[in-house]
């Protein structure tokens, strides 16, 4: 009898223990603090030149691409699409991202919208958004004094 209580002890729990709820349980979406866009975050680009980009980005599931786009007011003419699949960022959890986005030299002046999406290995995405405004004038007036 004894034996007929353990070897039903034992195929109970090789049931019981064989499943793991975790698996559906996804990691939270990919979180994404722009920290300068511009230089010392003026907000502003010039055509012909770039516009330097930082942002913290955590990414519990780990990310997958990160993808930037700039385009005017109303979704017409993006004068930036540029993805990132491969490189440092890219199967990490936390990355500290800093480009410079090259801005098209015939980019008309004006107000442009910035997305900034980060997708994780699980298919979540995060995106955030600014404002960037193109001006005329030459990359070097901001340049530091000594």
């Amino acid at each position: 009898m004894s034996l007929m209580m353990a070897l039903i002890t034992m195929v109970t729990f090789s049931f019981t223990s064989c499943g793991n709820d975790d698996d559906d349980v996804l990691p939270a979406k990919p979180s994404i603090t722009l920290t300068e866009v511009g230089h010392d975050n003026g907000k502003h680009a010039h055509p012909g030149h770039d516009l330097h980009l930082e942002a913290d980005l955590l990414a519990e599931g780990l990310i997958q691409r990160i993808d930037i786009e700039i385009h005017q007011e109303g979704g017409a003419n993006k004068i930036v699409e540029q993805s990132y699949t491969t490189g440092t960022y890219i199967g990490v959890r936390n990355a500290e991202f800093h480009e410079h986005i090259d801005i098209p030299a015939d980019a008309p002046l004006g107000e442009y919208h910035l997305h900034f999406t980060v997708t994780d290995k699980h298919g979540q995405q995060t995106t955030v958004e600014d404002h960037i405004e193109l001006i005329e004038g030459d990359e070097d007036d901001h340049d530091e004094e000594d």
